[in-house]
């Protein structure tokens, strides 16, 4: 004749406990409904804590990655336009254009600020030698 615990625990415990280990994530089991809120509501908020915290190293290594590129693009880049048939011919290279199109809509726009500067210089001259 075989005799069955009533402690449904103690069952769960004495099958688990053939096996030689503890029950997992259970150290003192309880039939407390308050203490088992209790466990779950601090389990919950460890998980939230670890996925925000997930949550913000996989921004940071994006950011990381992103940095890594728009460096080695840049260093790629400037290795390029140091080379001797970059300087010669600036639209030799494809991935160059943006930069070398920037550079001389730069010179452009400074050019046309020096003239529209010298203009202004010149039609003052001319307004203060009529007046005199």
């Amino acid at each position: 004749m075989s005799t069955t615990p009533t402690d449904p625990m103690e069952f769960i415990k004495s099958l688990w406990g053939n096996t030689g280990m503890p029950l997992p994530g259970l150290v003192t089991p309880t039939m407390d409904t308050n203490e088992l809120d209790k466990r779950i509501t601090d389990l919950k908020a460890v998980e939230g804590w670890l996925k925000t915290n997930l949550g913000m190293l996989q921004m940071t290594i994006q950011g990381l990655e992103v940095q890594r590129a728009t460096l080695s693009a840049f260093q790629a880049i400037t290795q390029s336009a140091s080379s001797p048939e970059a300087q010669a011919n600036p639209f030799a290279n494809p991935a160059l254009w943006p930069w070398n199109l920037m550079q001389n809509a730069g010179k452009t726009s400074a050019a046309a600020t020096a003239e529209a500067e010298e203009a202004a210089h010149q039609e003052t001259a001319k307004g203060k030698d009529k007046k005199k």
